[in-house]
């Protein structure tokens, strides 16, 4: 399938600088968020109760929270989970409430304000200790991830991509925390899944543009590096719309219809596909280019004194 179909490659290397610049000020901006604004971490990190209940008529959220409120939970988080009728509700973890209790009270707070009683579903409590050995995790998670891949980019290809490739990953994952922290979403569990999800289909977009590469250093034999990339990433071009727009409209469902608890998953996949889109074109490319990669790097060692060069 070819959406578009080019009679010269696009010029993409001629903006390779500003693009670089453009990167290194969002990565910047980014960390600046985080030492300022920090992460809004979810109650899978920083410990709190988790209460499912069903209402026999729709929920009115905001006479909810100030009924709770009343009651002594003024910093409950309420949303809808799944239908109208479903409310899912997190208190954060404070030293002064019994946890284990919480459940039980929050229930009687609501009895109070309904007509009708309504029914505990569910009632899960995650503690500090269970938090912190979760971000400790996630972080090793992602750690390993990309430590893995700069070891198989490199011998794979060459060590000039793989290190473009892991800076290119470095690089979706800052941005996307980026935006967590910047618009303070909250950070769960789901995010986390995301993020790991992101590196994955980040990587497959760059080894596919890398594969073209190294086929098109050994067939442009005339070409300077910046043409040759610029041949190599048109070449990919169709089938790097076609896979991200497929999975932008999946996405887009699950961002719309998927409910409260989904979002944060669909935001931070949205977000992370297109910048992983860019970062496959501008900066892992450019970075390997920036490192000195040249034919000669991508060419098939010699054959040895007595061994026939297969062809």
């Amino acid at each position: 399938m070819q959406l578009f179909n080019f009679s010269q490659p696009l010029h993409f290397m001629r903006f390779k600088w500003p693009a670089l610049l453009l990167s290194i000020l969002l990565v910047i901006g980014s960390i600046g968020s985080f030492a300022t604004k920090g992460i809004n971490w979810g109650l899978d990190f920083t410990g709190g109760t988790v209460i499912e209940v069903g209402l026999h008529q729709s929920a009115d959220l905001t006479a909810m929270r100030d009924t709770l409120s009343s009651a002594g939970y003024p910093d409950a988080v309420i949303q809808l989970f799944g239908s109208s009728k479903d409310v899912l509700i997190r208190i954060p973890l404070r030293p002064d409430l019994v946890q284990e209790k919480v459940g039980e009270a929050v229930l009687q707070a609501l009895n109070a304000q309904q007509s009708t009683p309504v029914e505990l579903r569910r009632v899960e409590f995650v503690g500090p200790s269970v938090g912190e050995e979760l971000k400790q995790d996630g972080g090793m998670a992602m750690l390993v991830a990309l430590i893995g891949i700069l070891l198989y980019v490199a011998l794979r290809f060459e060590w000039r991509l793989s290190v473009g490739a892991v800076v290119s990953l470095g690089h979706d994952v800052i941005l996307t925390l980026g935006l967590f922290s910047i618009l303070q979403l909250e950070f769960d569990l789901t995010v986390l899944a995301a993020i790991l999800a992101l590196i994955g289909y980040s990587i497959n977009d760059t080894i596919v543009v890398f594969d073209r590469l190294r086929e098109s250093f050994r067939k442009l034999r005339e070409a300077t590096v910046d043409e040759t990339i610029d041949h190599a990433i048109t070449s990919t071009l169709n089938r790097t719309v076609i896979t991200s727009l497929t999975t932008v409209l999946v996405l887009l469902v699950l961002f719309f219809m998927g409910g409260a608890l989904i979002n944060g998953f669909a935001t931070a996949l949205l977000f992370g596909i297109a910048v992983g889109t860019y970062s496959s074109v501008y900066v892992a490319s450019a970075i390997a280019e920036v490192l000195g990669i040249s034919r000669e790097d991508m060419l098939p060692a010699p054959p040895a004194e007595g061994e026939v060069e297969q062809v």
